[in-house]
């Protein structure tokens, strides 16, 4: 990949995110980008992010929705005020709430990738 993701440009305050930061050795470190009207990213997992033998733990999958999700909402508000993502004033969001129904098993040993289109833009609550 040759474009700039989401992650790269979020100012250094918030460059140590578990799940999003560029500067967290120890988090998910995923990368977001635009493709289209889609927000993407393709993770790798990790042996270490098992829950059992070579299955994914659903907390890392819920944290991999999550941030990515997350991002692309920060993103698309940036894209909507016709800013470069990161400048200032910056735009930081947080989770109100995440429900996640797991339907089969995701194995470590495969790439996780996640595409989110934003269907609707509400204002930002106080």
């Amino acid at each position: 990949m040759n474009q700039v993701t989401f992650q790269d440009a979020w100012p250094e305050e918030i460059s140590y995110c578990f799940g999003c930061g560029r500067n967290n050795q120890h988090g998910l470190r995923i990368e977001s980008y635009w493709n289209g009207e889609k927000a993407v990213c393709t993770w790798e997992p990790k042996p270490y992010h098992a829950a059992g033998h070579d299955i994914l733990f659903g907390g890392v999958i819920a944290s991999l929705i999550d941030y990515h999700c997350l991002n692309t909402a920060m993103a698309t508000v940036y894209k909507a005020e016709g800013r470069e993502i990161g400048t200032k004033p910056t735009i930081i969001y947080a989770t109100g709430t995440l429900n996640v129904k797991f339907i089969r098993p995701i194995s470590v040993k495969r790439s996780v990738i996640l595409r989110v289109k934003v269907k609707e833009m509400k204002e930002k609550k106080k």
